[in-house]
C-alpha cells in the first residue's frame, strides 16, 4: 500500500510539474529583465546596459512566441491550407471542366490527388520540416541556456570538448534505438499492452528531453541522465505524460513533430524548475537494452577503426 501511494504522489508531482512551463513562461523574461538592470554598475551605464543585457539574456519569450509562429503559424497551418483548401479547391475544378463525364473527372483526379501531394510533400513539407528541426534545436537550446543561467548560474560543462562530442552522440543514439524499442513494444498483440508500454516509453523519453538541457548544463554524463530517469521512473512518467498523450492524437507524424515543437519550449522550462521526486525502491531498465546495443555498435566501429589504422601503417 505504501509502494502505491509513493508511486501516485510521484506520478501526480511529475504530471504537476510539466505543466509549471505555462506560468514560468509568463514571469520569466520580467525576472531576467530585472536582474540584468540590477547589475547597472552606475545610473550614467544604466541604458547602455539595459539594452544589452536585454538583447543577451532575455529570449525565453521571443523563441517560445517565434517556435510557434513556425511550427504552428507557417508549418501546421501551410498544410492545413493544403489539405482543406487547395485540394478540394482543385477537385472542384476538375469536376467542373469533366462535369459531362463523371467517371473521366475521378479517374483524372485519381491520378492528380497523389501527384499533387507528394509534390507538395516533397518540395514544401520536407525542406520546411528540416529546416525546423535545425531552427528549433537553436531556438531550444537559447531557451534552456537562458533559463538556466537565470537559476542556478554559469553550466558546468564537463571536463573536455572531446567528451562533450562523444556523450552528445551516444545520446542521440540511445535516443533514436529507444524510440525504436517502442514502436516494437507497440506491436505485441496483447490488448492495450503494446499501446501501455509505447506510452511509458515515450513518457520517459519525452521527460529525458525535458531535462537533458538543465542537466548537460550541470554536468551529467547520459549513465547518470539515463540512471536518474531509470531509478524515478514515476515521477518522469508523470512528467512526460502530457507532451506523450497530446503528440499522440494526431494521426500524421508530420502534424505530430509539429505539435511536439509547440509545446516542448514549455516542457524544457518546466524541467529548468522542477524538483523530482526520488523513490528508486524499483527501478524500471528500459534504457538499458538500448544502452548495451549503442555500447555494441561503439565498440564495433571503434575496433573497425582501429583494424584500418594498423593495415594502413
Amino acid at each position: 500500500m505504501e509502494s502505491f501511494t509513493n508511486f501516485s504522489v510521484s506520478l501526480f508531482k511529475g504530471f504537476i510539474d510539466s505543466l509549471r512551463g505555462v506560468t514560468v513562461l509568463l514571469y520569466l523574461d520580467k525576472e531576467i529583465n530585472e536582474r540584468a538592470l540590477s547589475r547597472s554598475p552606475n545610473k550614467e551605464a544604466e541604458n547602455r546596459q539595459k539594452n544589452i543585457k536585454v538583447n543577451q539574456e532575455s529570449k525565453v519569450l521571443t523563441r517560445v512566441l517565434q517556435s510557434c509562429a513556425l511550427n504552428g503559424g507557417i508549418f501546421w497551418f501551410s498544410i492545413l491550407i493544403f489539405e482543406y483548401a487547395l485540394l478540394p479547391g482543385v477537385k472542384y475544378l476538375v469536376s467542373v471542366v469533366f462535369g459531362h463525364d463523371p467517371g473521366v473527372a475521378h479517374s483524372v483526379w485519381g491520378w492528380m490527388q497523389p501527384f499533387l501531394s507528394m509534390t507538395f510533400r516533397m518540395i514544401w513539407v520536407l525542406p520546411l520540416f528540416l529546416l525546423s528541426k535545425l531552427v528549433n534545436s537553436l531556438w531550444f537550446q537559447d531557451i534552456a541556456d537562458s533559463a538556466y543561467r537565470h537559476r542556478r548560474g554559469r553550466p558546468q560543462f564537463m571536463s573536455s570538448v572531446s567528451k562533450i562530442i562523444a556523450d552528445s552522440l551516444f545520446s542521440l543514439l540511445v535516443q533514436a534505438l529507444f524510440l525504436i524499442q517502442s514502436m516494437l513494444v507497440s506491436m505485441l498483440p496483447i490488448t492495450y499492452i503494446g499501446e501501455l508500454l509505447c506510452l511509458t516509453h515515450l513518457c520517459l523519453l519525452y521527460s529525458l528531453y525535458s531535462f537533458e538541457y538543465k542537466w548537460f548544463n550541470m554536468g551529467w554524463e547520459l549513465h547518470k541522465r539515463l540512471t536518474f530517469i531509470e531509478n524515478n521512473w514515476p515521477y518522469f512518467l508523470g512528467f512526460g505524460l502530457p507532451l506523450a498523450v497530446l503528440t499522440q492524437i494526431p494521426q500524421s507524424y508530420i502534424i505530430s513533430g509539429c505539435v511536439f515543437s509547440i509545446l516542448f519550449p514549455l516542457f524544457i522550462l518546466s524541467g529548468n524548475e522542477a524538483t523530482p521526486v526520488l523513490s528508486s525502491d524499483y527501478p524500471l531498465r528500459l534504457f538499458s537494452p538500448v544502452v548495451a546495443l549503442s555500447n555494441g555498435m561503439f565498440r564495433v566501429v571503434r575496433q573497425s577503426a582501429e583494424a584500418v589504422t594498423q593495415r594502413n601503417r
